[in-house]
């Protein structure tokens, strides 16, 4: 494969690669090793219609269905669109759909706070802007931990971190927070560290949704919680990505944070997202909490 680095820390461009040429002997095994060891890859120029984004995403493992796993039975998975648009059209910056996201321009990890969180995200751009902005922020956790001051590994290195989605979204607007399906989810514990079972190292499972840890008070949790997000994201640790029609950027969900940031809402931006849930193999047991 032709490579180049995504940021000197973390990542990779692919830069020869058709997605629709990979099937699970042909290439896969290349890109599972670069996921794993770089732990994000970008693709661009890419015919990437819906098969083909479902078919990279079945690879990595089981789709993650959130309405599946809120009903506790077998339902339709469907390719969930980021976007501004809407069947009555571009939403405005104050509508409740818009804050939605708006709190992904928090710095996040997917599904912390589902019954299993997710492994990646495989992220491609339908429309983009025309004036800029939507651009999507990535930071290595894995890279953030291994220079985290002693204080905050002190702290986290044997931690359990609790997580709840209206976390993120009260800090947006309390109305969004309070919304039923901001709250449908228990609050979710999950070990700090997540050993990568190819690699050996350690990156810390952390979020927006991240609300405290357990032992500590709520105040003084958040606080060291906000503090080790700020390390890890640090301004020369993010790579920032320009989205253009055909690109594909994927993050593993375990050593990555990510954020979206702002652009004019009058104008449309659509993602298509799909995520897929963790598996055993892809080191659960070392963070669940039994």
């Amino acid at each position: 494969m032709q490579t180049s680095p995504l940021h000197p820390d973390f990542g990779l461009t692919i830069e020869d690669i058709d997605l629709r040429d990979v099937t699970a002997d042909h290439l896969w095994p290349e890109l599972r090793h670069a996921f794993e060891t770089h732990s994000a890859l970008l693709f661009r120029n890419q015919d990437f219609d819906d098969a083909t984004h479902l078919k990279i995403a079945k690879l990595f493992g089981p789709l993650e269905n959130r309405k599946a796993m809120a009903a506790g039975k077998e339902l339709p998975f469907a390719i969930s669109p980021v976007s501004n648009e809407t069947k009555s059209g571009v939403t405005d910056a104050k509508a409740l759909h818009t804050q939605n996201l708006q709190a992904n321009m928090l710095w996040h990890t997917d599904s912390t706070f589902l019954p299993i969180p997710a492994l990646v995200n495989i992220l491609t751009a339908r429309v983009v802007p025309k004036s800029g902005g939507g651009q999507t922020e990535l930071a290595s956790t894995r890279n953030g931990w291994a220079t985290m001051p002693k204080h905050l590994k002190d702290v986290l290195q044997d931690a359990i971190i609790w997580h709840r989605l209206s976390n993120s979204r009260d800090r947006i607007s309390p109305e969004l927070g309070a919304l039923p399906e901001m709250r449908q989810w228990p609050d979710r514990p999950w070990r700090a560290l997540w050993p990568n079972p190819v690699t050996g190292e350690d990156s810390l499972l952390i979020a927006s949704h991240s609300f405290a840890i357990e032992g500590i008070g709520l105040k003084e949790g958040q606080a060291i919680i906000d503090e080790a997000i700020a390390h890890c994201t640090k301004p020369q640790d993010v790579y920032s990505h320009e989205w253009q029609v055909g690109d594909i950027l994927m993050w593993d969900e375990r050593a990555m944070l990510h954020r979206g940031q702002p652009w004019n809402y009058d104008e449309p931006r659509t993602l298509s997202s799909i995520c897929c849930s963790v598996t055993e193999a892809d080191g659960l047991s070392s963070v669940r909490i039994v």
